[in-house]
């Protein structure tokens, strides 16, 4: 197929000899690979992508080295990301088109962010994340494990804008994030919560917390919400199980075979 055809590199390709390429590699039209980064096995990355964009520092420090950049084996890069140098990703990675990672970002294994979501850089995301489409990750922002972030979602990182006071958003595993919630900086979502749609949060979210509004408020807990389609839904590991690493066992045999081990 034009522009991108498995376990090949397009022609129109421009590739750095300072870089080290897996094998098994698809890399479509028109990508760019800049010095120090490194793909490991069975990574498709689409047209258009670029991979180690220089950092800002490039363009006044004469000197420049590009940090390295490193992005895990099975790995999916949709056309037009651009992901910059000095960041590390984990295997089994997928985004959507158009999506920004900056530098100094660390994210985990089998992470999904999708199109047009932006991360701002020096932040932490962790294993088997959910970011949907047209998120705002602010810099210093701490993503832990399991997490889903639905689309539209902000988290900011200054509070007193415009400063040079950076305090990012920490958000516990297993929590939720719904449409187009504002997270403020500095502020710590607990491990379970769930931050309703188009909330304002400006305080700290307790564990297992269900929290809603402008601002937001605490509602509940998630032990309480009822649904019509699940009997039980929260703790949404306990019934969902799609992508995520106990699929086909279930939560609860999964935890048991983590701890035997």
């Amino acid at each position: 197929m034009k522009g991108i055809d498995i376990n090949q590199i397009h022609p129109t390709a421009i590739i750095s000899e300072k870089s080290k390429i897996g094998r098994r590699v698809t890399i479509g039209a028109n990508v760019i690979i800049y010095d120090n980064v490194e793909l490991e096995d069975d990574i498709v990355i689409g047209p258009n992508s670029i991979m180690g964009e220089p950092t800002a520092t490039f363009y006044k420090d004469k000197d420049y080295s590009n940090p390295k950049l490193r992005i895990g084996a099975e790995s999916l890069i949709r056309s037009g990301a651009i992901i910059y140098a000095g960041s590390t990703i984990g295997k089994c990675f997928k985004c959507g088109h158009r999506v920004t990672i900056r530098e100094k970002t660390k994210i985990g294994h089998h992470t999904r962010i999708g199109t047009l979501s932006d991360i701002q850089g020096d932040c932490y995301i962790g294993n088997y994340v959910r970011i949907h489409s047209n998120v705002h990750v602010g810099q210093k922002s701490s993503i832990g494990n399991f997490v889903w972030i639905f689309p539209y979602v902000v988290l900011t990182n200054d509070p007193h804008p415009p400063s040079n006071i950076l305090e990012g958003v920490m958000i516990e595993e297993f929590a939720v994030i719904a449409v187009k919630a504002v997270i403020l900086s500095g502020i710590r979502i607990g491990k379970d919560a769930i931050v309703g749609a188009m909330s304002l949060v400006r305080s700290d979210v307790p564990s297992e917390a269900v929290v809603g509004g402008n601002p937001a408020k605490q509602i509940t807990t998630i032990r309480n919400i009822k649904s019509k389609y699940i009997e039980s839904p929260y703790p949404w590991r306990e019934h969902f199980e799609r992508g995520m690493p106990w699929e086909g066992i279930g939560y609860n045999e999964w935890i048991k075979k983590q701890y035997d081990n």
